[in-house]
């Protein structure tokens, strides 16, 4: 620093801030001729942006000049233009911008005061020069970490505000107009549409939950941590659960169930117990996905566990109880009640020939004793088959 640097800069100081409300109009001006953002007048209105750049101005000559604050403090007055317009939502990349119209227009007016014999001094100009953009850019700093603060704080308030009426939804509160109205804001969903509801179990080996894999294909959808699970609404829009279930399945690695699709919010609490009933009908960390409405039988039984257990003693006892026999004689009998009870169609599933077929329906008639022939036998099989695969 040269001897006459501080004394030059004051002088430039006293002589800018004397017609501080021109320098004032010309920042403005030149803000909005470049900025597309703040010429519109919003979210920044005009009134605004003229107090904050007069207020700005002064602060920064007084700083830059080694003159006595009149205004307040640089650090804080940079601190709570970051944290405006970030809750204006202003980007940054305009406010930084308006910093560096406002230094260059500074610059410019200096110019005038440092022609003549300073000019000379080119040393002495370059020093001005860079303690003018030293003060800019400490500006800067202070007002962009008060503006990324801002913004995960008002994020965080946004995620609290969705994750509270996303429970609100679930806990049967969308009953409510005003609170699935507030939910639909909040979610940025419309009113009505095709939605559904995912409930899937947490899974360490896997992500936390499949809303990436879900936008990558194309479908919204909105997760929360719920007792030891994740409760997810997904926007169907034109798609179908099985679409749904195809990424998950891909994408997961949990297990999870998924409810019939709804057309309004409200039925959100409906809907996650369907959901969760159709968790139930699958065996804990087997990573399949089970669509409700393609597991109702299951769903059933798994609702009553007793009774499941009953239904399997009646018909099926004999069977499980014959040792090594038993799966081949229940696959064989699945296959056969699959198949209308065609001996000849089951064999082509099974490979085998139609008399085997037919020999091991004989055997389960002996085990169980029920006859092939009756509906209340073959109906009695077919749902207790579907009770074995249930957890109890």
């Amino acid at each position: 620093m040269t001897d006459g640097e501080p004394a030059l800069r004051s002088r430039l100081a006293h002589t800018l801030l004397a017609d501080i409300d021109r320098l004032t109009g010309t920042v403005v001006a030149d803000i909005r001729a470049h900025s597309p953002a703040y010429a519109c007048g919003h979210p920044v209105p005009l009134a605004d942006l003229r107090a904050v750049c007069r207020d700005n101005l002064v602060l920064a000559l007084e700083d830059f000049g080694g003159l006595p604050a009149s205004a307040g403090d640089i650090e804080a007055a940079a601190t709570e233009t970051g944290r405006r317009r970030a809750e204006q939502g202003m980007p940054l990349d305009s406010v930084l911008q308006a910093y560096r119209r406002g230094g260059r227009v500074l610059w410019q007016a200096m110019a005038v005061p440092l022609r003549g014999p300073v000019a000379a001094d080119q040393d002495l100009v370059v020093e001005v020069a860079g303690a003018l953009w030293e003060t800019i850019d400490r500006f800067s700093a202070v007002m962009s970490q008060a503006y990324r603060l801002t913004q995960l704080e008002l994020q965080h308030r946004q995620d609290s505000r969705r994750g509270a009426l996303f429970e609100a939804l679930l806990d049967g509160r969308g009953s409510d107009p005003a609170v699935a109205a507030a939910a639909a804001a909040a979610l940025g969903l419309p009113p009505r549409d095709r939605f559904a509801v995912v409930v899937a179990d947490q899974n360490p080996a896997a992500p936390p939950h499949p809303g990436p894999a879900l936008r990558a294909a194309g479908v919204w959808s909105f997760w929360r941590p719920r007792a030891a699970r994740y409760a997810g609404l997904v926007r169907l829009g034109s798609a179908e659960p099985y679409e749904v279930a195809r990424v998950l399945r891909g994408e997961l690695g949990g297990t999870a169930g998924i409810s019939p699709p709804f057309e309004e919010l409200a039925a959100a609490h409906a809907a996650l117990r369907l959901a969760e009933r159709a968790l139930r009908t699958l065996p804990p960390g087997s990573g399949a996905v089970a669509e409700l409405d393609d597991r109702l039988v299951e769903a059933v039984l798994a609702g009553d566990p007793e009774l499941a257990g009953r239904l399997v003693t009646r018909y099926l006892d004999g069977v499980l109880s014959c040792g090594a026999e038993a799966p081949v004689l229940l696959r064989t009998l699945r296959v056969w009640l699959d198949a209308g009870c065609s001996a000849l169609r089951a064999a082509e599933q099974l490979y085998c020939h139609r008399n085997t077929v037919l020999n091991r329906i004989i055997r389960v008639v002996e085990l169980t004793g029920w006859p092939s022939e009756s509906g209340e036998a073959r109906l009695g099989w077919a749902l207790a088959l579907r009770a074995t695969e249930v957890p109890r």
